[in-house]
């Protein structure tokens, strides 16, 4: 019923208690503790100290001050009343008054074993008592029900009044909610509308219609807004979260609960956590108790002397420029820096570990995210301030026919991956292993290029004895371009907005911006990168279809 207590200190003494205290007097506590939840306001903050004295009659000796909340220590004195009239075996005969089961309850107020589980929820004590046959259950001592009675008379008389629906009762439910639906109502606004005026509540509605339709499928009231949510609708709400959509409207529009909303939004982000790339370079000061305050929380090392800021040579382009705006990091600083990186993920992976897609709280997801970004901006830092050194290493490998700037880029990639490698227990300097790494990755990489380059460089002889070209004029070759633009948008027409949002951003079909990853295209969406795989593949074949029905010729057959 209960589920785990929320006070450390309430369940080391309900240990302490179960394993030492004798029978009778674990007994006289779970009468103690019976009184003190009548007593305990919500609101208010109590000391642990005063709670322990009320339940056993012993103040604790040197306890540090520690303050529960009412709302917690009657969920927790809830726990403690079960756990240790459990461990007293205490037969329901032997109780001194009358023990009522759930199903005795249940007839006694004319009402469901679900009710009497809300009224558990809401403040009537249960014990474990031994019943006849010698099994273990759930038990109410007829003083704890007139108490809960006498406090909830009300609940109580709604309990009684409206515990059973009748077949007439069904029949008007399921009847007002088709008119509501015919008339544009989501099945959450439907339920609350319905036990509103129906004087019912809203669990009841939901659950009336929910088994009316899994019985009358083919009359359902919601026969296309009910059963679980698949993947891409998942990943649909995530987004129009992303963006900017409050769960309010986001219930609405995708007929749901607000908390089936926020649920679905923790699951998806629980997911997309468990992609975060959080290698790391471990190291045993990770997991001293005092790592975080002296890695994350202290300040980077300082130069002795200040260092001047180099002065770029004139003339050279913007990009390179700005390089010479970040300075030079010292030996001390490299370390650092790597130390807090590697720190970072090795903080967030441990947290990910535990972590459950299925039962995943915001807090904890924040927490990785926040020490995931922290991470990336140190690495970002590493790698600006090595960026200088990708350029002096693709200066002496450039010739002639090679792009300067493509050799740049090539070698960032390389430093970013050598950033992820490094190991920096070792000692050595960073500029030497991401100069090994740039010039093995050129070494790699420019001598394929050559090689395919070379295949189609014609001869002086082939060029002088090359055939006219017989190719039609530029205006025939525009008016071909505009006919395959046309052709292409034509099939694109065959795909949902998101597969031709996704099949544009991959091959580049807007001319405004270059082909993305799928990674890319991923955070763009809200999404991961293997669901956009996964469209991509299920677009493809969809304007496959539709370039045969539409008699498109082939580029590729000439």
């Amino acid at each position: 019923m209960h589920t785990d207590y929320k006070c450390d200190a309430i369940r080391e003494l309900r240990d302490q208690q179960v394993r030492f205290a004798p029978r009778e007097k674990k007994i006289e506590q779970v009468d103690c503790a019976e009184k003190l939840l009548r007593d305990i306001q919500p609101k208010r903050n109590y000391n642990y100290e005063y709670v322990c004295f009320r339940v056993t009659g012993f103040r604790p000796e040197q306890s540090p001050i520690i303050k529960i909340e009412g709302e917690d220590l009657c969920h927790d004195l809830f726990c403690l009343i079960e756990d240790l009239s459990e461990s007293a075996d205490v037969r329901a005969d032997e109780s001194g008054q009358p023990v009522h089961t759930v199903d005795q309850l249940s007839k006694m107020f004319n009402v469901s074993s679900k009710t009497i589980s809300r009224w558990r929820q809401q403040g009537l004590v249960s014990r474990k008592f031994i019943f006849d046959g010698g099994r273990k259950r759930v038990g109410f001592l007829h003083s704890s029900v007139d108490q809960f009675v006498k406090n909830n008379r009300e609940k109580v008389r709604r309990g009684e009044r409206f515990s059973q629906l009748t077949r007439e009762d069904k029949d008007e439910i399921i009847e007002r909610a088709r008119r509501l639906a015919r008339a544009g109502g989501c099945p959450a606004d439907v339920t609350r509308r319905i036990a509103k005026s129906m004087e019912r509540s809203v669990e009841t509605i939901r659950y009336t219609i929910k088994q009316f339709d899994q019985f009358y499928p083919d009359i359902a009231v919601f026969p296309d807004q009910t059963g679980p949510l698949n993947l891409e609708m998942k990943e649909r709400i995530y987004a129009d979260f992303v963006s900017g959509k409050s769960a309010d409207v986001l219930a609405k529009r995708y007929c749901r609960t607000k908390t089936t909303v926020y649920r679905v939004i923790n699951e998806v982000r629980a997911n997309m956590i468990l992609d975060l790339p959080l290698d790391f370079m471990d190291n045993a000061e990770f997991h001293r108790k005092s790592a975080f305050k002296k890695i994350v929380e202290s300040e980077m090392p300082q130069p002795e002397k200040a260092t001047r800021r180099s002065k770029p040579p004139a003339g050279l382009p913007r990009y390179l420029a700005s390089l010479y705006e970040v300075a030079l990091l010292t030996r001390e600083q490299e370390q650092y820096l790597f130390r807090k990186f590697n720190f970072l993920k090795c903080k967030a992976r441990q947290l990910r570990d535990k972590l459950d897609p299925n039962q995943a709280r915001s807090s904890e997801m924040d927490e990785i995210e926040e020490l995931y970004g922290a991470a990336v901006k140190v690495k970002n830092l590493i790698v600006k301030s090595n960026l200088r050194l990708v350029v002096s290493i693709a200066k002496r490998h450039v010739s002639a026919n090679e792009d300067f700037f493509q050799l740049v880029s090539d070698g960032n990639m390389s430093l970013i991956r050598a950033v992820e490698k490094f190991d920096y227990s070792r000692g050595n300097k960073f500029s030497t292993y991401a100069s090994w790494a740039i010039m093995k990755n050129f070494a790699r990489t420019i001598p394929d290029e050559f090689k395919q380059k070379d295949r189609f460089r014609p001869t002086s002889e082939e060029i002088f004895l090359s055939k006219e070209d017989l190719r039609t004029d530029r205006y025939m070759l525009e008016s071909a371009q505009k006919r395959r633009e046309e052709q292409v948008n034509q099939i694109l027409e065959s795909l949902d907005e998101r597969e031709r949002k996704i099949v544009i951003s991959r091959f580049g079909l807007d001319y405004n911006q270059e082909p993305q990853t799928l990674k890319e295209v991923g955070a763009l969406l809200g999404v991961t990168k293997e669901r956009i795989r996964q469209i991509e593949a299920r677009a493809l074949t969809k304007l496959r279809a539709a370039a045969k029905d539409e008699n498109i010729d082939d580029p590729k057959v000439s």
